[in-house]
């Protein structure tokens, strides 16, 4: 049996690119990162130097932001809190003079965005973690919101096992759940902080493939137009193009429509716009009113269907509002339950839609898909109700833009080739868009 050779890795430490040497058997360089603490250095001082010791532990470079409006703060920090309500143009001195910790959150949690969007914009910081109650959590998610996403983002916080979607929004913010109060270090606390500290660490060295460079489409989806997006993805894809499919369920709009507010976007495959039927009607998953508008205003190629328009979507079914008492209810899933869209709401949403789409300063088609705007609403199944459909297509072609084309195929929406006619006028308005 051949000996066995003893082969030593060294772990270099500088500031250069990374460098992925995995297919050759030997670890990425791991490159020294700048790591944002941001947090009340008066009130979470004691916590906040643990995480600090531990990340410098592990080679990085910390950059101690405070945004502590109390007590003088315990944790020497470099970078004010002077300096971080100057960023948001807000003069510290009359903040703290009001004595309300409400206004100083407040006032902080309008401050601490602009100047963490400043330090990534500078390259002064790779990553960002805090700690924090109710007001900590508010300010550090806050100004995590602010960041591209791929920026790391931990927040370790008492509120991370409750709604954390007004903190989270539509980015990559990791809420690491405290278990116990911010409040000293014990066996419980330790363990914790120094996983979220290592979490942060490991974001930062962590090798990101090569980058696809191929064009960036975004795509809406439900489980009812599934097959609709996978036919129509598969053309896109043959054609050279990368295509990120979002989930229809109020945070996928939302995140859809800020990616392509952020210019990553090249064309929108928006097959499944029933975020909309949710914000008319008072569903649990709308996407807000300016769902559609992105792509209107930047002038990204688009393609928009009326896709699961013929439902709103609520939780468990002793969940649902009385007032709904009477309507056409389908449980999609024990947590899922779906109303009908009747003919009213359905004229409204094409009105609605129509406004959207008329603001549109690019390439846009519309197509319908007449005989199904998903797979509950075909001929036999649960949702079908052709005098609603009518009226949702008779308000889209009564007030859309004239110059606006619209396609119309006698078919379901899942059809093979209402999907491909959804690909071919993509590729066709992006074509526009090139010439």
């Amino acid at each position: 049996m051949p000996a066995r050779r003893r082969i030593t890795f060294t772990i270099i430490w500088k500031l250069e690119p990374l460098k992925n040497t995995m297919h050759l058997g030997i670890p990425p360089t791991i490159v020294m990162s700048t790591i944002a603490v941001l947090g009340t250095m008066d009130t979470k001082g004691e916590e906040f130097t643990l995480v600090v010791d531990l990340i410098r532990s592990r080679g990085h470079q910390t950059l101690i932001i405070d945004v502590g409006t109390l007590s003088p703060p315990i944790l020497r920090p470099d970078i004010s809190r002077e300096e971080v309500a100057a960023a948001g143009n807000l003069d510290f001195q009359e903040i703290i003079r009001t004595k309300d910790r409400g206004r100083c959150v407040s006032a902080m949690v309008e401050a601490a965005p602009h100047l963490l969007k400043q330090l990534v914009k500078d390259e002064r910081i790779h990553g960002v973690i805090s700690l924090g109650g109710g007001g900590g959590t508010s300010i550090a998610t806050a100004a995590m919101r602010a960041l591209p996403i791929g920026i790391p983002k931990v927040m370790v916080s008492t509120l991370a096992s409750g709604n954390t979607a007004p903190y989270v929004g539509v980015k990559d913010i990791v809420m690491f759940p405290s278990i116990v109060d911010i409040a000293g270090i014990n066996r419980i606390s330790r363990k914790l902080m120094s996983q979220a500290a290592g979490a942060v660490c490991g974001m930062v060295e962590t090798v990101i493939p090569e980058v696809d460079d191929r064009p960036l489409l975004a795509a809406s989806q439900f489980g009812n137009t599934t097959e609709c997006v996978d036919i129509a993805r598969r053309v896109l894809e043959k054609e050279g193009y990368e295509v990120l499919v979002f989930h229809a369920t109020g945070t996928g709009g939302r995140t859809m429509e800020t990616l392509i507010e952020s210019g990553q976007i090249d064309g929108i495959l928006d097959i499944t716009t029933t975020e909309w039927a949710d914000q008319l009607v008072g569903g649990v998953l709308n996407a807000g009113a300016s769902r559609l508008e992105a792509a209107a205003k930047s002038g990204t190629p688009a393609i928009v269907v009326p896709g699961c328009l013929d439902m709103v979507n609520f939780n468990a079914p002793d969940t649902i509002p009385k007032k709904f008492r009477g309507r056409l209810f389908y449980e999609h899933n024990p947590q899922i339950t779906l109303m009908r869209t009747n003919s009213e709401e359905c004229t409204e949403l094409g009105r609605i839609l129509s406004e959207k789409l008329n603001a549109s300063t690019g390439p846009i088609t519309l197509l319908i898909p007449t005989k199904a705007i998903s797979v509950i609403s075909a001929e036999g199944k649960v949702f079908h109700d052709p005098e609603a459909d009518q009226a949702l297509f008779d308000s889209l072609r009564n007030h859309l833009r004239k110059d606006i084309k619209i396609v119309e195929l006698d078919c379901e929406i899942n059809a093979p080739v209402f999907a491909e006619a959804c690909a071919s006028e993509l590729l066709a308005n992006l074509k526009k868009l090139a010439e």
